[in-house]
């Protein structure tokens, strides 16, 4: 069975399942014999030894109980089948006679062993007998009543089986049991007949119980007198396994091995005790003593332990071989993860090792004898040299399939230095490594390479134990320190051995593929490729190959179906926390056990929650006293935690608590207790608690038993499940709407008034209240005349948003909140942990709602990275759970369609989305789920619109309005002011870039009525700021840049009051560009400063890479300096890769570009390739987004001034270039997301391509036409450089290559244009002005 479960169990949990199913069936027959009044005396793995103590007259008669015993024990196992499907059946052999028991050991440990005539015939008579037998010894059959057994014989055999008792039709078994248990003075009489055995009522002897305790282990005894690890004494641990076997020259004679066992036992504890090793049990099989020895028990772990268990085997084999009465020494060796615990009965069990491991050391210690063997993993783990070690061949040994390879341990003859002193080796900056010249360059041009550049590389140092790999990593992390440069991976720990042994073991499970890299032109994009980072060689940089081909590039990747979270630890990396955790004391390992349990970061609530029996006191106490031990980090709120992760992602060992506390030498002064004390306040201030080291977390929630996880995962669930919604700022419900409506997954049940509370915080009244008609919606009053002038409802328009800033501002009411949003605190302690928390529990409908309300809120915070991983998960669970058929599935499926349509557009996948909205609404049901569903539609229909206007086709165009209209008619259909107010907006801005001035005017004053009758409350000030924020979008889309400008600074200072930093950068982005059209360089510096405040008040990096965007337009188009190239450079160097821009591509698309475009100016074409490249990868990912459109006509900007190289130097492809160019920007005029604030530029564009294709005709038209919209839309930059493109053109004079070089030189500072020192007209003369005097006829 061990061999069953082993090899077909993930990380060894076979032997956990296993002890499942002894603890099953040794119970059984532990109760049987506790019944008919015997006693356990030995538990030999699933073998048991029972004893029935009887006086020499009564033998007969208990010979006749313990066979009626022994029959019903076999009835219990005919009618039970396991559900595993495994036929469990018992062998029994019984034997009567005198025994002796011989105790040995020392002044702290205990042991007995019973030996004997009547030992060796019980041995016997068990080995003879076959499944189902009852076997009785030679000696048994003499003694017992044969007038009452039916038996047959065994041929050549003098013991006899058992077939069936046959008592005289006059027995009655009951008087006669009740007669032969009277002659016991253990066994209960009728006045105690509850009771299995009459010690249960004996008084407390404390000199007895001093006496037995030296028969249990210290740690064990420890344990069970901590009342906080009462039931968790079992657990899953690597461990390792010493079987010691002596065989005596004279077996029989107890006086003669007895002294020589004691002799043993002696030298065997008192090497054990030196390396922390115990022995777990003594037992005599077939032949001779064996001791079952274990290092690595619970709070016994220490470093080397392999080498200290080959170590202390060769000593006990050295000392036991001169013990004169031994005759054999023979002694296994293994190491791997076994159960450790409780197995038996609840009365009657022992704590000991179960498993593979102890299999195959037991093994090897009987079929090698004489010598000192192990398996390979101790062989591997030993660290030791190989000429220490002999292979010996193999042997089939019984119930092992395949054992590996076997070595023979010839002896430690040398004197090796063990430990990890190397591990925490420091670089002292007055001396640098010296000797690794060669080496070091060889990581310097590497590094610069990745700086310059940012190309991926990875190097390796690779060498014999004892080189100086280590010490080489030491130098180049200092080195890397300089440059602000962090290489190693969180799981690491950033120590570079943890990081060799994880790969390694990566390696081992076949989890690494590695594969040639596809050319960028090769690489579809796809939904599972979208965001992948290649690791691609530049061709201009020269790197140090180090043996590889030219070309033959590869990429490692993860192989199919892997997941890392579900791997374990290597086994070196699991005994260095293993070691720390043994270390501490019991208590406090229970914390770090119950806190793994929880995850890697978890509030205090939470994990008293689950702490079993202890007060907040004593868990204060303890976590101080972990947070001082490096083993946790305490933090305030989810803000500091990020911060901490966002400074030092690699590791981080303590936060600024723990760092702002006195170093060690002034420590010395104060008292302990103060200092815990000052500690304490500290934690009771934080209550978001994180590992400091994943590794910990991982090893000790591995040593959890299944049962105990799933009782410990529900535990955490419950009581997460009430906080998992959104933030009161954001006023509770769900981050899908009405989720939690339309699929009903929670554990903790709900009253009717809880839930009309919860359906009152979606701003939802009764379900009485319903009415889904959309006649029935609240009739608004006119506030817009049709008299008015478009002026004069401007002005009411801002005259209304400046009275609800104004009342912001003064008023006591409840408007204003009190705290900014705590949404993604939430997320991460909240709602991750309770996906986690159900998929452990194997509740994957729970674990799927919690990974759709992620992947929704990181939508709504703006991280598409993470909401993109979140819905990968949702949408493995969507697989598994696909044969499922029902409106609450299909409602998940729909759900999962719409977010996906969020992060990524692709059209396929949403006309399934249509179509299983369709079969939703066939059986919708009424009420709230019927809302779940309408806000589903509405965010669909949205997406639809927007999807349909990327294709020029008319019945796309058809389909466009459709969607659009749609989405108005379901908004009204929810009531909701919010969706309906969206709706009117999304279908205005259609409209709008459909040119229907008509139609969009109409649904913005609708718009505008509906929010004026809006209650000043919280909702309705955010509905309005939203109205104020897009509406300023949509006139910035439009060109109307005043009004933009009007409309954004009001919603900047709305979304200011109101502590929505997710909201309020996107507003300042766009007021940004407004300006910068404008030309009021006031205002944008302005503006640019809040933007830069908020990005790092926020750690925001978005905003803070718009603002590094309009930094590099003001150089390139405004003429003067805020930041420095250099400076907007090196954030692109350093942020390219970060997971929030590379999904947010369009502005990365625009930094590239912009970068692309400055070094495509001053002629460096290899630098501009290598932008534009990279920007053309960016290109394909379309989106119907404006800051997209923005990229893609940067980019189009500096193909057109490759272009003009082409023609230049009279390429052979200039022509089809150009042709294709000019269609290209055509068709994004012609498209009506692009929006005509583009246009000009668009426009300029093309006509510089008409001029330098010598089409005179087109280009005065394309001029003129990008004039008179800058015009209209009061666009002042564009039309200035405009102007001066069509002097110059039209112009005789000639350009000198060096103008923009020479303009560059003189571009001032903004401290200069603030001050006066430059005069404004003269940077407006700053401008690029484009080459057309190429050659008289190009073509």
């Amino acid at each position: 069975m061990t061999e069953k479960f082993s090899t077909a169990m993930y990380m060894d949990r076979g032997a956990e399942q296993l002890v499942e199913i002894l603890n099953h069936y040794i119970s059984a027959i532990v109760e049987k014999v506790l019944i008919f009044g015997g006693d356990i005396l030995k538990f030999a793995g699933d073998a048991l030894l029972a004893l029935w103590k009887v006086e020499r007259r009564q033998l007969k008669n208990i010979i006749t109980v313990v066979i009626k015993c022994s029959l019903e024990i076999h009835g219990l196992f005919e009618t039970q089948e396991s559900e595993e499907g495994l036929d469990v059946r018992v062998k029994i052999g019984l034997a009567a006679g005198h025994i002796t028991m011989l105790v040995f050991g020392d002044e702290t440990r205990n042991y007995f062993l019973v030996i004997g005539q009547a030992v060796d015939d019980v041995r016997l008579a068990q080995n003879i007998a076959q499944m189902n037998d009852v076997i009785l010894s030679p000696n048994c059959w003499q003694l017992c009543d044969r007038s009452m057994i039916e038996i047959e014989r065994i041929p050549d055999q003098r013991a006899v089986k058992v077939n069936f008792l046959k008592p005289p039709p006059s027995f009655n078994f009951d008087e006669f049991f009740t007669k032969c248990m009277a002659f016991m003075d253990y066994y209960p009489s009728s006045d105690h007949k509850n009771l299995l055995r009459l010690a249960c009522i004996l008084e407390s002897d404390p000199e007895l119980e001093l006496s037995l305790q030296k028969y249990v282990m210290e740690s064990i005894l420890k344990q069970i007198d901590d009342k906080k690890l009462r039931g968790y004494l079992s657990e899953l641990r690597p461990v390792t396994i010493m079987f010691v076997n002596l065989m005596f020259k004279d077996q029989d004679k107890a006086e003669v091995i007895g002294s020589a066992i004691q002799d043993a036992c002696a030298h065997i504890n008192s090497v054990l005790r030196v390396f922390r090793g115990q022995i777990n049990k003594v037992f005599m099989f077939d032949k001779g003593c064996s001791f079952l020895c274990v290092f690595g028990f619970p709070g016994e772990k220490a470093p080397d332990e392999v080498t200290h268990a080959l170590e202390s085997a060769v000593d006990i084999f050295d000392f036991c071989s001169h013990i004169h009465k031994i005759h054999t020494v023979s002694i296994g060796v293994a190491s791997g993860i076994v159960f450790c615990g409780i197995v038996g009965h609840s009365v009657r069990h022992e704590y000991t090792v179960i498993g593979q491991k102890v299999n195959i050391a037991a093994r090897m210690m009987m079929y090698y004898p004489g010598i000192v063997t192990c398996d390979s993993v101790t062989y591997n783990g030993s660290n030791l040299p190989a000429y220490f070690f002999k292979e010996l061949p193999k042997k089939v040994m019984k119930g092992v399939a395949d054992s590996g390879p076997v070595y023979q341990c010839l002896g430690l003859n040398e004197k090796v230095m063990f430990g990890m002193a190397y591990l925490i080796c420091n670089r002292n900056e007055g001396y640098p490594l010296l000797g690794r010249d060669k080496e070091i360059k060889y990581f310097m041009c590497t590094m610069k390479e990745f700086l310059v550049s940012n190309c991926s590389r990875i190097l390796m140092y690779e060498g014999l134990s004892g080189y100086g790999k280590s010490q080489l990593l030491v130098e180049i992390e200092y080195l890397a320190q300089g440059e602000n440069h962090r290489y190693l991976a969180e799981g690491s720990c950033g120590i570079p051995f943890y990081c060799e042994e994880l790969l390694k073991n990566l390696d081992h499970h076949r989890v690494l593929v590695f594969q040639t890299i596809e050319s960028e032109e090769k690489t579809n994009v796809t939904w599972n490729n979208l965001f992948k980072n290649f690791a691609k060689p530049t061709e201009d940089l020269k790197i140090f190959t180090l043996g590889l081909e030219e070309g033959n590039e590869e990429v490692c990747n993860l192989a199919s179906g892997v997941r890392l979270k579900n791997l374990s630890l290597p086994a070196s990396l699991k005994e260095i926390s293993l070691v720390q955790l043994d270390s501490m004391s019991l208590s406090h390992q229970m914390l770090v056990r119950c806190a793994a349990i929880v995850g890697l970061t978890f509030t205090t609530e939470l994990l008293f929650e689950i702490l079993p029996c202890w007060n907040m006191k004593m868990m204060i106490n303890a976590l101080a006293t972990l947070v001082e031990s490096n083993v946790f980090d305490c933090f305030r709120n989810g803000r500091e935690l990020r911060i901490a992760l966002k400074q030092n992602t690699a590791s981080f060992e303590v936060n600024y608590r723990s760092l702002s506390l006195q170093p060690p030498s002034e420590r010395m002064v104060h008292g302990k207790q103060e200092e815990l004390r000052e500690l304490e306040s500290e934690v009771i201030e934080c209550h978001i608690i994180r590992f400091c080291s994943p590794m910990m977390q991982k090893t000790a929630y591995e040593l959890w038993l299944k049962d105990q996880k799933k009782a410990m995962h529900l535990k955490c669930a419950r009581f997460l499940e009430e906080n998992a919604h959104r933030c009161d700022h954001c006023r509770s419900g769900d981050f899908v709407p009405f989720h939690h409506f339309a699929v009903d997954i929670r554990l903790n049940t709900l009253d009717l008034d809880t839930i009309r509370k919860m359906a009152k915080s979606h701003g939802f009244q009764t379900e009485e209240e319903i009415t889904f008609s959309r006649t029935e919606t609240s009739k608004r009053s006119e506030i817009f005349s049709e008299n008015l002038s478009s002026e004069e409802i401007r002005e009411k328009i801002l005259s209304f948003f400046d009275i609800i800033i104004s009342k912001m501002r003064t008023s006591e009411n409840d408007i204003i909140p009190l705290e900014s949003c705590q949404c993604e605190e939430i997320l991460e302690i909240v709602i991750m942990p309770l996906a986690h928390h159900f998929l452990a529990l194997g509740e994957n409908n729970k674990a799927l709602y919690y990974f759709l309300e992620l992947a929704s809120a990181y939508l709504i915070l703006g991280d598409s990275y993470m909401a993109y991983i979140y819905l990968n998960e949702g949408e493995r669970l969507l697989k598994i759970l696909k044969k499922e058929k029902s409106w609450s599935k299909t409602f998940e499926w729909t759900t999962f369609f719409t977010l996906k349509g969020q992060i990524h557009v692709e059209k396929n996948r949403h006309f399934h989305f249509v179509n299983q909205n369709q079969q939703a609404q066939e059986s919708s049901p009424p009420g709230k789920k019927r809302l779940a569903q309408l806000y589903q539609q509405t965010t669909c229909f949205s997406l639809l619109w927007r999807i349909y206007s990327l294709n020029y086709f008319f019945h796309y165009k058809y389909y466009c309005h459709l969607a659009a209209l749609m989405q108005v008619n379901t908004a009204l259909e929810t009531q909701d002011d919010f969706q309906i107010i969206k709706a009117y907006l999304d279908y205005s801005l259609y409209h709008h870039l459909a040119g229907y001035q008509g139609v969009w005017f109409k649904y913005e004053v609708m718009t505008m009525e509906h929010i004026f009758n809006l209650p000043l409350k919280r909702e309705g000030i955010e509905i309005m700021t939203y109205v104020a924020d897009t509406l300023g979008y949509i006139k910035l889309l439009m060109g109307h840049l005043d009004l933009a400008i009007d409309l954004g600074s009001r919603a900047h200072k709305m979304w200011s009051l109101l502590r929505n930093p997710n909201k309020h950068y996107l507003v300042l982005c766009w007021l940004c560009k407004s300006l910068f059209l404008k030309n009021r360089y006031k205002q944008l510096i302005q503006v640019l400063g809040w933007l830069w405040d908020l990005s790092v008040a926020e750690e925001h990096i978005f905003s803070k890479a718009f603002f590094y965007f309009v930094c590099l337009d003001i150089m390139l188009y405004s003429g003067f300096v805020y930041r420095s190239f250099e400076e907007c450079l090196e954030f692109i160097h350093q942020n390219e890769d970060n997971r929030i821009l590379k999904f947010q591509s369009g502005i990365l698309l625009g930094l590239y570009s912009c970068i692309a475009i400055w070094y495509a100016r001053l002629q460096k074409w290899d630098n501009f390739h290598i932008f534009s490249n990279r920007a053309k990868s960016l290109v394909s990912r379309r989106t119907p987004a404006a800051l997209y459109f923005i990229g893609l006509s940067r980019y189009l900007e500096g193909q057109v001034l490759y272009l003009q190289k082409q023609i230049e130097e009279q390429s052979e492809n200039a022509q089809d270039s150009g042709v294709d160019l000019l269609k290209n920007l055509e068709n994004l005029v012609a498209q009506n997301t692009t929006g005509p604030v583009f246009y000009p530029r668009l426009y300029h564009l093309m006509a510089y391509v008409c001029i330098l294709m010598g089409d005179g005709q087109n280009c005065s038209l394309f001029l003129n036409t990008a004039l008179q919209l800058c015009e209209t839309q009061g666009n002042v930059l564009e039309k200035c450089w405009l102007n001066m493109s069509k002097e110059w053109w039209y112009s005789g004079s000639e350009l000198t290559e060096d103008q923009w070089l020479q303009t560059l030189l003189s571009l001032p500072p903004w401290e200069k244009v603030v001050s006066g020192k430059v005069n404004m007209k003269d940077i407006q003369k700053n401008k690029f002005l484009m080459r057309v005097n190429i050659l008289d006829n190009p073509f």
